[in-house]
């Protein structure tokens, strides 16, 4: 015999004798009880029937509805954000690529001449930057500028946080003995990798 006739053949047995025990107990206890028990009896089993009905059908139904706000708004902002990502690619794909020779002028243009905070040297596709004591916002507007007019992008990036010569002198102390914010600078090297030729 398999499991599953085994199964439905336990549930039938079970079935029989749930009737065979309703016949021989509960009809009798049903028959004996007055007509107020009766009644408090169907009023309990319309509470219980009632209380399930609202578990199973409208307390799920409630959470839904609850969550739904939340889940609009979520679902409004990554339509939001592909639209961005979506037309951010479809700029980029506007974008005329540039040859070695113009990445590499335009790469001069932004890097002020003479700064030693600040200096380029080519090696064929690739260009090394040596920074000192580069503060973190010129870095990061002048990396933008480099993706952005140079289209060069850091093939590799060795930077550490600089040491401030006399941090605490700059820093300086408020009137509240609290020490004022010092702006990160970086020391260390990044290499850009430049267009291909064409």
């Amino acid at each position: 015999m398999s499991q599953s006739a085994s199964s439905s053949h336990a549930k039938t047995r079970a079935q029989r004798l749930g009737q065979q025990l309703w016949a021989t107990y509960g009809q009798a206890r049903w028959q004996g009880l007055g007509a107020r028990a009766r009644l408090w009896v169907l009023i309990f089993a319309g509470f219980i029937g009632v209380g399930l009905f609202v578990s199973v059908a409208i307390i799920p139904a409630m959470r839904t509805l609850s969550t739904s706000d939340r889940q609009r708004a979520d679902v409004a902002q990554q339509v939001a954000q592909m639209r961005f990502l979506q037309q951010r690619a479809q700029e980029l794909q506007k974008i005329k690529p540039l040859s070695r020779e113009e990445s590499l002028k335009s790469l001069e243009s932004i890097t002020p001449a003479g700064n030693p905070s600040i200096q380029m040297s080519v090696q064929g596709d690739r260009v090394l930057v040596q920074l000192k004591n580069l503060p973190a916002s010129q870095l990061a507007a002048w990396l933008a500028q480099a993706r952005s007019n140079a289209q060069a992008l850091p093939d590799e990036v060795h930077i550490n946080r600089a040491a401030l010569p006399n941090a605490g002198a700059q820093a300086g102390v408020n009137a509240t003995g609290n020490s004022a914010p010092v702006s990160t600078a970086w020391d260390g090297q990044i290499i850009l990798r430049l267009p291909k030729k064409p």
